[in-house]
């Protein structure tokens, strides 16, 4: 059996077969706290934890479904060329809006940090969660925090803005497909993207527009801010 988990398949399977079980789920019952990519994060974790399968060995067959992750965003220019002219005409208040709102969940996740007496590091590890994982990483290293948990925390909150992101927007009466994607593309990095492309090519392309650019801000911006309000 062991020799079964080392197996690069083996992680390539599991991936897409809770995946798919998670999808069939979801589209039975149309909950959104059965959102397909929460459920199959949950068996896999469920599965390694039952069948004691180091992550490592999992990720044997998980890396490369994870280097797809590269060509998917770059994929994205795609729709950005084809709708760039609207993109064009609400340029201004985009970037506003996703320059604001990175800020916002920078200062927020630290203000909220600094009420609960979160342990420095702690807070420097959880400043940068809405912001693509490479990139969060690499700024939670350089600003004191630790890229592991960081790395853990932005996953976390893909999922959850995937899962329950245009629920929120509802809730607020938010229905423009292009603020959708400016806020799921904003705080919810790739994840929060394809949940945006489920809603419509338009969504999916300011998303991964908002995605880049809040990454970009917010590794420039983010540490300066950061040792400011510590």
């Amino acid at each position: 059996m062991e020799k079964i988990f080392e197996l690069p398949l083996f992680g390539i399977l599991i991936t897409l077969a809770t995946y798919f079980a998670g999808l069939r789920i979801y589209e039975k019952y149309r909950q959104f706290f059965l959102n397909p990519i929460l459920l199959s994060s949950i068996f896999i974790i469920g599965f390694l934890v039952l069948f004691n399968v180091d992550y490592e060995q999992y990720n044997v067959g998980g890396q490369y479904l994870t280097f797809l992750l590269g060509p998917s965003v770059v994929a994205l220019g795609v729709l950005f060329y084809e709708k760039y002219p609207m993109i064009k005409d609400q340029m201004f208040s985009f970037v506003l809006a996703v320059f604001g709102g990175g800020l916002m969940c920078l200062i927020s996740v630290v203000v909220l940090c600094l009420l609960l007496s979160v342990p420095e590091e702690l807070t420097r590890s959880l400043a940068f969660q809405s912001i693509t994982s490479p990139i969060a990483i690499e700024v939670s290293a350089m600003a004191g925090g630790m890229p592991s948990l960081t790395a853990g925390v932005v996953i976390v909150v893909g999922i959850l803005g995937n899962a329950l992101g245009v629920q929120v927007l509802n809730l607020f009466r938010i229905k423009k497909e292009s603020a959708m994607g400016t806020a799921l593309g904003t705080t919810s990095h790739g994840i929060g993207t394809a949940r945006a492309l489920e809603v419509s090519n338009l969504a999916g392309a300011f998303s991964g527009v908002a995605m880049c650019l809040n990454g970009v801000f917010t590794a420039f911006v983010g540490p300066w801010v950061l040792d400011l309000l510590l």
